[in-house]
């Protein structure tokens, strides 16, 4: 298995990059935010998984280890191939991943395009018990500005419900997010639910 590469990215692909590495253009699949990272020209080093199937070979590309270990984990869950896995990991952080499976946060799960509710069901009866166990970032390291963020929109009178989705809403927008930015995502959440 081709555990990892580094090169210059000789150019941008539909789906991700095309690393150079000792004079070989290899095609890596990417997610669009390390595709906008890296410009051609710049000098890249990913952590990568091969995925073969009969009539393909397809590498995909990681910023991290921790990325690709859970890309690898997601697709152990039935119905999940590589492109879905990719697709969460688009859309959410590693750490807000775990975080969706541990708490069985089945709305940040579909927000994942190609996933429903029952995708989203499956994916934390199959993975629930699999996220914490692993290296990298343990669900408990999570920063919990999205539980004070929910607490603070239900004591101004929200609902519960009416909370959670403007916070996993914000979460999707601000994934760097930590506590010191509280007061702001507050303004932003109360401006997103007045409309």
């Amino acid at each position: 298995m081709i555990a990892s590469l580094a090169g210059r990215v000789g150019a941008h692909t539909a789906g991700g990059l095309v690393v150079v590495v000792g004079g070989v253009g290899l095609a890596v699949q990417t997610t669009p935010a390390t595709r906008a990272r890296l410009r051609p020209g710049d000098e890249a080093s990913l952590a990568t998984s091969l995925v073969v199937r009969e009539d393909s070979l397809t590498l995909y590309g990681f910023e991290t280890d921790d990325e690709r270990e859970l890309f690898e984990l997601l697709q152990t869950a039935s119905g999940v191939g590589p492109k879905v896995a990719q697709a969460v990991l688009t859309v959410h952080t590693p750490d807000a991943v775990r975080r969706a499976l541990a708490t069985e946060d089945l709305t940040a799960l579909t927000l994942v395009p190609g996933i429903g509710r029952k995708g989203a069901q499956r994916m934390v009866l199959e993975l629930k018990d699999k996220v914490g166990a692993g290296a990298g970032t343990a669900v408990a390291g999570v920063p919990g500005w999205r539980d004070t963020l929910t607490e603070a929109l239900t004591g101004l009178g929200w609902s519960a419900n009416q909370a959670d989705e403007v916070v996993v809403t914000l979460a999707t927008s601000h994934p760097d997010a930590t506590m010191s930015d509280v007061p702001t995502l507050l303004k932003e959440a109360l401006a997103r639910m007045a409309r």
